[in-house]
């Protein structure tokens, strides 16, 4: 079975699942590509208010396939990097994606698993999962984004013992930490994120997508840049017509209805 990104969407939740459960849903070049078609798609659907990334069985990913890489290493070195770029370009159309993203994380979530969660604004985990930055267990490098996520998450010494020795995980420390926002019992961490889905589904999508681009910007800004930032996004959606939505439901004490 040929590794594959499903989708359905539901409620305003597009579930996208990674699917090769036989390799424990490795990730390709096939993948790359249709999550960036997907999220193009869905980021100018009024239908999608959000999405959740979740693996198809027991695991969420284990990254990329060890067969593709060694068989790489026959050829010439630009093809791996393409394949590379391929996923960092799924990384930048998901921090740039208008709606939020959340992975649902089961079982392990390693290599580039690990950074394809890392990636996404949210992480709801099973209490038994457990994420492994352990491209070192095998003579490599990150790759998707880890390094530059957990550097904006971590003390660089935790930062380092986790890329450097590639031990497992466990989700409760990651959560404990920050990083995991929220633990699920077992087999139930897609249920839950569908739950998380559902709460954000029913705030404005205008404010929440100011929020993502805030949180970006943040990053890299100086305060006063900052304070701009959040100055002008303020003002936009003050006019946006949600926010006479908003503002009118919060005084009557009646729930909104945003567009």
């Amino acid at each position: 079975m040929t590794a594959q990104l499903k989708s359905s969407t539901q409620d305003g939740t597009m579930l996208l699942l990674l699917s090769n459960p036989s390799q424990r849903n490795a990730l390709g070049p096939d993948i790359y590509a249709a999550g960036i078609e997907t999220l193009n798609r869905a980021g100018n659907s009024a239908e999608v208010r959000s999405v959740v990334l979740a693996g198809e069985g027991p695991w969420f990913s284990a990254g990329g396939s060890l067969q593709r890489l060694q068989a790489n290493r026959e050829r010439e070195p630009e093809y791996q990097a393409q394949s590379i770029e391929g996923l960092h370009n799924w990384i930048d159309a998901m921090r740039a994606f208008p709606k939020p993203i959340i992975a649902a994380v089961e079982g392990a979530a390693a290599g580039a698993g690990f950074s394809l969660a890392l990636a996404c604004d949210f992480i709801v985990a099973a209490r038994d999962a457990v994420f492994a930055a352990s491209y070192t267990n095998i003579a490599l490098s990150p790759d998707g984004g880890l390094s530059w996520h957990l550097a904006q998450s971590l003390p660089r010494q935790l930062a380092s013992e986790w890329m450097m020795l590639g031990e497992r995980i466990a989700a409760e420390r990651l959560h404990a930490l920050g990083v995991v926002n929220r633990l699920a019992e077992s087999g139930q961490a897609l249920n839950d994120a569908l739950a998380l889905a559902a709460q954000l589904n029913g705030r404005a999508p205008n404010a929440l997508a100011s929020c993502k681009d805030l949180l970006n910007e943040a990053r890299g800004a100086t305060l006063p840049a900052q304070l701009d930032a959040e100055r002008d996004h303020f003002v936009r959606n003050l006019h946006h017509a949600n926010a006479g939505i908003g503002i009118a439901a919060f005084l009557a004490k009646e729930k909104p209805r945003y567009s």
